[in-house]
């Protein structure tokens, strides 16, 4: 019997640095709004990096999908694009500015692996573990009856004058008390 339906998420996007922040951006709502909090930083990193591995790499285009599941106790988070050549852990010199995304993923994930995707193109995907916990507190702006989704949530800036972070108060800006 399962206890929990799966979730999924999936977004469409082309693979430019811009978008790619976005994307984390999204990944990160996503996780907090499954009260997932604990896996943010890795999977924000894994998806940035298979992200970035399309950019430098895929041909003939940058077009992809990023899909997260959740089921059970298992975060999975795949990268699809339309290139067939399968991506290779590579040794690199020390001194290399490039070439440990892989690496990386691998390093912080679970598990992870790439697979064709039918006649052109492939998957790249990692794993986490997950434990839903449940919110000591409510995520600010998203409730289940506010229309608000997580998407929504990770486009929107910060509102003028609130701090970013919760736990710093705002500073009011600086005035002077000398006339002139």
């Amino acid at each position: 019997m399962i206890s929990q339906p799966s979730r999924q998420y999936t977004v469409e996007l082309q693979a430019l640095p811009s978008r790619i922040g976005q994307v984390r951006r999204i990944v990160s709502a996503h996780l907090r709004y499954w009260h997932l909090d604990p896996l943010i930083d890795r999977a924000a990193l894994g998806v940035t990096e298979l992200l970035t591995n399309v950019h430098l790499h895929a041909r003939p285009d940058k077009t992809c999908t990023v899909e997260m599941e959740l089921l059970l106790d298992r975060l999975t988070v795949s990268v699809h694009d339309h290139d067939p050549r399968l991506p290779v852990v590579r040794e690199v010199d020390l001194s290399a500015t490039c070439g440990r995304g892989l690496a990386m993923v691998a390093a912080v994930a679970d598990s992870w692996g790439a697979r064709p995707d039918g006649d052109s193109g492939k998957v790249v995907w990692f794993t986490l573990p997950a434990r839903v916990s449940t919110p000591t507190r409510p995520i600010r702006g998203v409730t289940p009856y506010d229309g608000v989704t997580p998407y929504e949530l990770a486009l929107e800036p910060p509102a003028p004058g609130h701090a970013v972070d919760d736990h710093r108060p705002c500073h009011a800006p600086a005035r002077s008390a000398v006339v002139g």
